[in-house]
């Protein structure tokens, strides 16, 4: 008997962590079922994928995931077209930083859109359709920086957090079923997306390595997929400080990444990066 490829959906797949993910996965051996608004982006990727091979495949979906009944209707389309879908990864996300000085509601309800209630749009169909059928696997792309506050982060980090408590919510709702739910918190990443960032960051991962570690978390059964490792842990430790330690530890961090920023302007040079070259760059 022939053994029926797995079907992953994943948002978010024309570039960065997604388009890095979709790759591994194919390489397993999965069909991708990949959505975006930059359907050329993912073209390329097609394209990838029929040059070099790999186990499996990557059709293009091409959609909006704040527009939730076009969600509905991809996610009708894949199963119809592809077959049950097994993993849906919900990564879409958008990164733009902010400060007490250039914080506005619009700019907060630009990446709530996206963030949240785009995840919310992409979740409702793929839920119903597991909770139908008893069983699936949902993974939710957070991120480090939905912990705690962070600076440059009002609006992107508290997405993150509601994602993080959606996520967790949802695990509980569903603890003692056949549906599978995850939380990806990844740190930095070399990503188009993070590269607007002009201060440093640590420990930033390149995004093959995270792609690795992303899909080593899904084959695994923890409930938090985290990576790099050893950030995440930190930075827990850190956030169970109390908020007045807390507060001023992290705003310590932040005038000394400035006046890191300042000394680099200045020709002074910046902190040693990771042996891969990357520079420092927000969380995905």
């Amino acid at each position: 008997m022939v053994k029926q490829q797995k079907i992953a959906w994943i948002t978010g797949a024309s570039s960065g962590l997604g388009a890095a993910t979709a790759l591994r996965l194919i390489k397993e051996g999965w069909i991708v079922a990949a959505t975006a608004r930059s359907s050329d982006k993912i073209e390329v990727l097609v394209h990838h994928v029929e040059i070099f091979g790999g186990g499996g495949k990557i059709v293009n979906y091409p959609g909006d995931v704040t527009d939730s009944l076009q969600m509905q209707e991809i996610v009708a389309r894949i199963e119809a077209e592809l077959g049950p879908i097994d993993l849906a990864l919900l990564n879409a996300g958008v990164y733009l930083p902010d400060t007490a000085d250039t914080f506005t509601a619009d700019h907060l309800r630009k990446q709530h859109e996206t963030n949240v209630l785009g995840t919310a749009n992409c979740l409702e169909p793929v839920l119903k359709l597991f909770k139908g059928r008893g069983k699936g696997h949902i993974a939710i792309v957070a991120s480090i920086a939905g912990y705690r506050g962070l600076p440059r982060s009002l609006s992107y980090g508290s997405s993150k957090a509601a994602l993080i408590n959606l996520a967790e919510a949802l695990a509980i709702e569903l603890r003692g079923s056949k549906i599978k739910i995850q939380v990806v918190n990844p740190g930095f990443i070399k990503t188009p997306m993070t590269d607007i960032n002009d201060f440093y960051m640590p420990m930033l991962m390149d995004v093959d390595k995270a792609a690795e570690d992303l899909v080593r978390g899904l084959n695994g059964g923890f409930f938090e997929i985290s990576f790099p490792w050893a950030f995440s842990v930190l930075t827990k430790l850190v956030g169970l400080l109390p908020d007045r330690l807390y507060i001023g530890a992290i705003g310590k961090i932040k005038e000394k990444q400035w006046s890191m920023k300042n000394d680099s302007d200045r020709g002074g040079g910046v902190p040693p990066t990771d042996q891969s070259g990357n520079g420092a760059a927000k969380a995905a």
